[in-house]
C-alpha cells in the first residue's frame, strides 16, 4: 500500500533512492518506510498411506482450489504456533511440529505485496478431520497424485517433503517385500548381480579356508577340484535364487544331494554344516568389502542382502542335513 503521509510527523512522503532500492521516505523527518513481506505459516500432514492433507478454499484468492492448511501469522505468536493454529482452525486437527520443510516467498498481486510462507511437516496428535474457518472441505490425497494447488509454495513444499521421505519410504517398502516374500522389487536387487560376477574368486577363497579350518578337517582329504566345484555350484545357485531364477525346491534338491554325497564320503555332519557357514561368511565378507556405505539406504541395502543370504543358507543347511541323515539311514 502506497504511503502518502508520515505516521510520525504527518509530513508528505516521497520516493527516494536508499541504498540500492527506491523507498518511501518522509520529506520532513527522514523516516524510511520499509515494505516487508507478510508472514504466513503452513502445515503439511502425511498419513500412513503417504497421503497429504489438503483443504479446499472457501474464499479468494483461488477460491475452490486445494491447498495445505495455511494462513497469516498474527502478532504475539511464533511462526510455529501460527502453523498449528491454522491447522486446527481449518481442519479440526491438533498437531505437533515435526520439522521445517521450506521457507518460500513470492509476489502476490491479490495482497499487493510479497508473501513469506514458512511450512512445517506436522504430526497429527488429536482431533478429527473437519473443515472449518475459511476451508469448505478437507481431504487426503496421494502425495504423487495431488490436484492443482492454489499456491506455488505448496507445490514446492510437497516436492521437498517427498524428497525428504524418499529414503525412508524406499527402505520401508523394501523391508515389507523382504518380509512378505512377495517377489516385488527390493533395494538389495541392485547388488544381486554382484554375486554372479564374483563366484570363481569367492569360491577359491572359500576352498583355501575350508581346507585349513579346524572345523572342517575332513575336507583336506577330498579332491580339491571337487570341493571347489561344489562351492562354485553353491554360489551360482545363490545368485540364481536371488535373481528369482531358481525355486526353493531346486535349492532343497541340490543340497539334499550334497548332504548325501558328503555322507557317502564319510565327512562328519558338523563339518559339512561348518563348510556351508564358511561359504556364507566368505560371500558376505567379500560383498561387504565391496559395498557402498554412504547413506542409510546404502547401509540398509547391504543389511538386506545379508538377510537374503541368511534365508538362502538356512534352507541350504537344513536340506543338507536332511539329505545327509536320510542317506545314512538308507545305507
Amino acid at each position: 500500500m502506497k504511503v502518502a503521509y508520515c505516521s510520525k510527523c504527518g509530513g508528505p512522503v516521497e520516493v527516494r533512492a536508499v541504498g540500492d532500492r527506491s523507498r518511501d521516505v518522509c520529506s520532513l523527518c527522514e523516516t524510511i518506510f520499509y515494505e516487508n513481506p507478510l508472514p504466513a505459516a503452513g502445515a503439511l500432514i502425511l498419513n500412513e498411506q503417504r497421503e497429504v492433507l489438503l483443504v479446499r478454499r472457501r474464499f479468494r484468492p483461488n477460491k475452490g482450489m486445494w491447498c495445505l492448511p495455511i494462513g497469516f501469522a498474527e502478532k504475539g505468536e511464533t511462526i510455529r504456533d501460527a502453523a498449528l493454529r491454522e491447522l486446527k482452525e481449518e481442519t479440526g486437527l491438533d498437531g505437533r511440529i515435526g520439522r521445517l520443510i521450506d521457507a518460500d516467498s513470492w509476489d502476490s498481486t491479490f495482497y499487493g505485496t510479497d508473501l513469506l510462507v514458512v511450512t512445517f511437516e506436522v504430526d497429527k496428535i488429536g482431533g478429527s478431520e473437519e473443515a472449518g474457518d475459511d476451508a469448505e472441505a478437507v481431504a487426503y490425497f496421494p502425495i504423487d497424485r495431488l490436484p492443482p494447488l492454489a499456491f506455488p509454495s505448496n507445490e514446492k513444499t510437497v516436492r521437498l517433503c517427498a524428497d525428504l521421505h524418499q529414503d525412508e519410504w524406499a527402505i520401508r517398502d523394501s523391508f515389507h517385500n523382504l518380509e512378505t516374500g512377495s517377489g516385488a522389487e527390493m533395494l538389495s536387487d541392485s547388488l544381486v548381480g554382484f554375486v554372479s560376477g564374483h563366484i570363481d574368486y569367492v569360491a577359491r577363497l572359500w576352498l583355501a579356508e575350508v581346507r585349513s579350518s579346524r572345523t572342517t578337517t575332513g575336507y583336506r582329504h577330498l579332491d580339491p577340484d571337487e570341493v571347489l566345484s561344489s562351492g562354485v555350484d553353491a554360489l551360482a545357485l545363490l545368485g540364481r535364487w536371488l535373481e528369482g531364477d531358481s525355486t526353493d525346491e531346486r535349492l532343497k534338491a541340490h543340497y539334499r544331494k550334497l548332504g548325501a554325497r558328503r555322507q557317502s564320503q564319510e565327512i562328519q555332519l558338523h563339518e559339512v554344516l561348518s563348510a556351508l557357514m564358511l561359504l556364507k561368511k566368505r560371500m558376505w565378507t567379500y560383498a561387504r568389502s565391496r559395498g557402498v556405505w554412504q547413506s542409510p539406504v546404502d547401509t540398509y541395502r547391504m543389511m538386506e542382502l545379508q538377510s537374503r543370504f541368511a534365508q538362502f543358507f538356512d534352507k541350504a543347511i537344513f536340506s543338507t542335513a536332511k539329505g545327509y541323515c536320510d542317506a545314512g539311514v538308507t545305507r
